[in-house]
């Protein structure tokens, strides 16, 4: 098991959530799960799964139904066993399944299956600060041991003709991103960018394409995360599932 392991819980309803120093997760993970908005018949797979938060937080029930099938895939042992552990705690083992594998080489995951794959791959080329990091840290945030490249390779194996892929990434990397989905026959469909506060540049990007998909790239409208007196927006606050109403729901 990973060093000091914690649970913390972020109101996924009980859901409890296990990370350690190395593997955890931030506003990224919330943003991308609501961005992918699974059907409940919908297979999906997450791709650098880290700690499985992304699946995990498909498993709330403030909008729907889980989708009838989550696959995490992580390459880290220590954080695969966080994401079991979490799994079993939340006894969700019938339909979350985490995996421990390298996406440039995905035997264990079933090929064309998916409708949709979701991925927070690492932002950063190798050789830009990683240095600073724990060597977790560093394989999470940088081109260490995969590129953009195969992820779109593992993301395109891995969908069914017309699956979704959703994606984020920093404004940085948009044209390596467009570039190695095209490639693998993935074509862009949808663009959302991120923003701290209304009128700033967006930190991120919320990526769509669809394997197999027709030329045409939407622009959608800025996700604002903060007010401008520092509180977080409705939007924002309804992806953590904040609302009073929204917990009655689910009560």
């Amino acid at each position: 098991m990973s060093e000091n392991p914690k649970i913390e819980s972020y109101d996924l309803n009980g859901l409890k959530i296990y990370v350690s120093d190395d593997h955890k997760f931030g506003t990224d993970a919330f943003l991308l799960a609501d961005f992918a908005d699974p059907a409940p018949h919908h297979r999906v797979c997450d791709l650098c799964t880290g700690c499985g938060i992304i699946p995990l937080i498909m498993c709330r029930k403030i909008k729907k139904n889980p989708p009838r099938e989550i696959y995490g895939a992580e390459i880290m042992p220590q954080a695969v066993e966080l994401f079991i552990k979490s799994v079993e705690e939340n006894s969700l083992g019938d339909f979350v399944k985490p995996v421990l594998c390298d996406i440039k080489a995905p035997e264990q995951l079933p090929r064309e299956y998916f409708d949709i794959v979701t991925v927070n791959p690492p932002y950063w080329k190798k050789g830009t600060g990683e240095q600073r990091l724990s060597e977790a840290q560093a394989i999470a945030r940088h081109e260490i041991l995969c590129d953009i490249n195969d992820v779109m390779k593992a993301a395109a194996r891995l969908l069914k003709y017309g699956g979704i892929l959703k994606l984020c990434m920093i404004p940085l990397r948009l044209a390596d991103v467009i570039c190695a989905m095209r490639e693998n026959g993935i074509e862009p469909k949808a663009l959302r960018p991120v923003c701290s506060h209304a009128g700033e540049k967006p930190y991120l990007l919320l990526i769509s394409g669809k394997k197999g998909g027709k030329p045409g790239l939407e622009m959608n409208e800025s996700f604002t995360v903060y007010n401008s007196d520092g509180s977080l927006t409705q939007e924002m606050q309804e992806i953590y599932g904040a609302r009073q109403e929204q917990s009655k729901e689910d009560t």
